[in-house]
């Protein structure tokens, strides 16, 4: 399940998605929701951790969600990277399979 909630200002929009969830009989998994927090602000201030059911969300800088690298700052380096990397681990694998002549 992927929510994405803005929240801006002082606004309550965690709290109403937790008492949406609760009224319609879904459970938060606090252990796998993850923030990702996207300001661009040039004054960022300190965010107050993300709070449900007194457990406390991870702030993370990046994440994948269905195969694409998020990152806060909404660059595409970081998936570009991952699929280099992954480009480079086949063609290794395939330079293998082309010396033993299979």
């Amino acid at each position: 399940t992927t929510m994405v909630v803005i929240i801006s200002g002082e606004d309550e929009s965690a709290y109403r998605l937790l008492s949406w969830c609760g009224d319609n009989n879904l459970v938060l998994n606090t252990k796998k929701t993850k923030e990702l927090i996207v300001d661009y602000r040039r004054n960022r201030s300190d965010i107050q951790p993300l709070l449900i059911n007194g457990d406390r969300v991870e702030q993370v800088a990046r994440f994948k969600f269905l195969g694409v690298t998020i990152k806060e700052d909404l660059t595409w380096g970081a998936h570009i990277a991952a699929l280099v990397k992954r480009a480079q681990q086949r063609l290794y694998y395939l330079r293998l399979l082309r010396k033993q002549q299979l």
